[in-house]
């Protein structure tokens, strides 16, 4: 199976790659069928030459990409869809990194049936208090002028006053 690598070429600290069309299991400096790019990350923003044609046609023939250079595409508008994640983790942390983001994905669905379910009890008791007020609309326009008064009880139980400071000092 053919796909598309990338292959250091350049000096010493001084990366410079190529676009590689190659056998998968190939070493990436061995003969491939075709070179289709270049590469330079040392240049500020980064040189990218691709012949757009040529891997087009290489992907129509089923060629596969490395992430990376997916990525690369992507940036340079020559194919369409989403990023790869190219971070390097192995196979455990990559289960476990699925089932986090399975339980996420649940626990963000309840969440939003939840918040439905709230916001759906809130127009109900809505309806059921325009329903109330239609019906009964005296009573409730008497139930605000009752609730400012405040009842002989509220009264009682208010804190008791100080003495006056006059009937401190007499004591």
């Amino acid at each position: 199976m053919l796909t598309i690598k990338l292959a250091r070429i350049g000096k010493k600290k001084a990366p410079h790659y190529r676009f590689v069309v190659i056998e998968k299991a190939r070493d990436p400096w061995g003969r491939g069928a075709e070179i289709v790019g270049h590469y330079n990350p040392r240049t500020n923003p980064a040189t990218i030459e691709v012949k757009e044609d040529r891997i087009k046609y290489w992907l129509s023939k089923g060629v596969q990409c490395t992430d990376t250079v997916w990525n690369l595409l992507i940036d340079q508008g020559i194919i369409q869809g989403e990023k790869r994640n190219t971070a390097k983790i192995s196979n455990k942390r990559r289960a476990k990194l699925g089932k986090v983001a399975e339980e996420k994905k649940v626990a963000e669905e309840t969440a939003k049936k939840k918040a439905a379910e709230e916001k759906a009890a809130a127009t109900e008791a809505a309806q059921a208090a325009e329903a109330a007020a239609a019906a009964g609309g005296a009573s409730k326009e008497e139930a605000p002028a009752e609730a400012a008064a405040p009842t002989e009880e509220e009264v009682k139980t208010e804190a008791p006053e100080e003495p006056k400071a006059e009937e401190k000092a007499a004591e």
